[in-house]
Formats: structure tokens, C-alpha cells, sequence
């Protein structure tokens, strides 16, 4: 984990590169490789999941240099889901890395689907990705989780819930760890109480059963203790979609618990950046000037 000193200073510049994301139009230097990703349907010899229609693309680097793989999960309030700016332009920018990654399209609401379905999905992806770890080129033991607005939900819900093993239910034996090795919640939805639940991803997650029990279930602020791998979390305080506050108490509930993290909260920035082509990605450059030394930190990059 970043020294708190070192985190400080990382606040300081994305303070003063969030406060100029605006200014001026995106350039070119957005890296877009030419990759065709590889598509597995993860449902396909599982008797009881014929038919269900959820998918890893795999984008493998051109330059392989990191022995690590991330899971990226994009956003969409848990009803749809954005494939673009938070899943393939997020694999673009980790195969630039050298860093393998696996773009999941998870069920959603939009599609008849709640919770539990969301969770078998990334579940089914950290097995599939470990179990053939050998095949990708990489360390089963570095196998990461990236997630965006309700996807930054998913990744944590990753994190947490691990021992509640869904794919036995489904009849099937994972024989590998479902535990994430480090997660990425961007802008992530946390909670699910009245007073700060994002209303549309509680209503795509939970549809009708909004019992306390089932809200405190879901609200991974009260569970952050049973994160067991290191945690990179930003978000913005101007975000008009999810309130910013979902990330504090995220960060504030780490903290109390004692998980490996480094929060990094901008003034300006908003929602459903990404790592699209916008002003604030190339202006800030978030990704590379944030996200990137942590990766390098925890080994996941070079």
C-alpha cells in the first residue's frame, strides 16, 4: 500500500489535474490498440445455465510484459451495461500495460436478471480465468477485478462475499479460490440504505424486496472487513449519479476494518468517466498517473 505520504501527495496532484479536466478537448494519445478480442460464452457446459448469454472477451497485450489479468466489469445501474468506455477501452488501455484482461458482460436487470445472477457471473469469470491461468500466461495469484458505477459494486461484492460459493448452487465445483487478488471500484456504488443508495442500480439488484435485511446484505460498507486483498478506490465529489459519499463510507469502513487501500477522492470529474476518449481521462490521466503506480506497487504491472 501507498505510504500515507506518498497517497497524499497523489491527492494533491489529482486535486489540481481535476480542477483543469474540463479545459480542453480530448488529443489523441488515448492508446488504441488493434485487438480483436477472443469471446468464451462462461456458461456453456453447465447444464443448469443453458442458454444464459454472459461472456469474457479476452484482449490478450500485444507486448505481454506483467504476469497479472484483470476482470473488468462495466456500469450501467446493474440494467445495462457500458461495453465501450468501461469495458473494452479499460482492456485497451491494461493490454498498453501489457497486462492481460477479460472484459465480463454480466446479467442485468434489462434483461429480467437480479442478484444473485450478478455474482454467479463474476464468480464463474474468477474461476474460468484461474483455472486456465496456465493456458493465458499468467499467475493464477494475480488475478484482479475491475469495476465501474454498479460495477464497482460487482468487484467489491467479489471481494466480500468469495466464501459464498454461488457456482456450487449451480452445480458446479470451482476447485480454485473465487477471491479476487486486488479490486478497482471506480465512481462504485456501495450502499443500498435510504440515504445513500443509487435508486436504480438498488432497483435493477434487489426489484421489490427492499426488507432492511436484504439492503444491509447488500450495502458493502458493513462488510468491508471480510475484504481480504488490496483495494484502489476514486471517485469525484461534483458526481451527479452516484453520490460521492458512497465511496467515503466505503473508504471510512476499509479503514476501520484494516484493508490494504488507497482512496483517492477529486473535487471535479464527475460520473461515467471511464477510460473513454473525454476531456478529463486525457487531461487527468487518471489511469496512468493514478492507477498505474499502484498496479506497479502491488506487482500487477511492470
Amino acid at each position: 500500500m501507498f505510504c500515507m505520504k506518498k497517497l497524499l501527495s497523489t491527492l494533491a496532484i489529482f486535486a489540481a489535474m481535476s480542477a483543469a479536466a474540463f479545459c480542453a478537448a480530448p488529443s489523441s494519445e488515448y492508446p488504441m490498440l488493434k485487438i480483436t478480442p477472443v469471446r468464451q460464452k462462461i456458461w456453456d457446459g453447465v447444464p443448469s445455465m443453458q442458454g444464459k448469454s454472459s461472456r469474457l472477451d479476452y484482449y490478450k497485450p500485444i507486448d505481454k510484459t506483467s504476469d497479472a489479468a484483470v476482470i473488468v466489469c462495466p456500469g450501467g445501474s446493474y440494467h445495462h451495461l457500458g461495453m465501450f468506455h468501461e469495458g473494452k477501452d479499460v482492456a485497451l488501455w491494461l493490454c498498453s500495460k501489457g497486462i492481460s484482461a477479460f472484459v465480463l458482460k454480466y446479467r442485468v436487470s434489462g434483461n429480467g436478471w437480479a442478484h444473485p445472477a450478478m455474482l454467479e457471473d463474476i464468480q464463474r469469470a474468477i474461476q474460468i480465468v484461474r483455472q486456465n491461468a496456465a493456458q493465458y500466461g499468467i499467475n493464477p495469484n494475480k488475478i484482479g477485478a475491475a469495476g465501474f458505477s454498479a460495477g464497482g459494486h460487482l468487484v467489491l461484492m467479489a471481494a466480500e462475499f468469495y466464501q459464498q460459493d454461488e457456482l456450487k448452487k449451480l452445480g458446479v465445483n470451482a476447485e480454485v479460490s473465487l477471491a479476487p487478488n486486488f479490486i478497482v471500484p471506480v465512481y462504485p456504488v456501495v450502499s443500498m440504505q435510504d440515504d445513500l443508495a443509487h435508486v436504480r442500480s438498488r432497483k435493477s439488484l434487489l426489484r421489490d424486496d427492499l426488507s432492511q435485511e436484504r439492503k444491509d446484505m447488500l450495502s458493502l460498507e458493513l462488510h468491508a472487513d471480510k475484504i481480504k486483498c488490496p483495494v484502489f478506490l476514486i471517485a469525484n465529489k461534483d458526481d451527479r449519479t452516484v453520490d460521492y459519499r458512497n465511496s467515503v463510507r466505503m473508504a471510512d469502513a476499509m479503514a476501520k476494518a484494516g484493508v490494504d487501500n488507497v482512496f483517492i477522492l477529486g473535487e471535479k470529474g464527475d460520473h461515467g468517466f471511464g477510460m473513454g476518449n473525454n476531456a478529463f481521462v486525457h487531461n487527468t490521466k487518471w489511469n496512468d498517473n493514478l492507477l498505474l503506480p499502484w498496479l506497479r506497487e502491488i506487482g500487477a504491472a511492470k
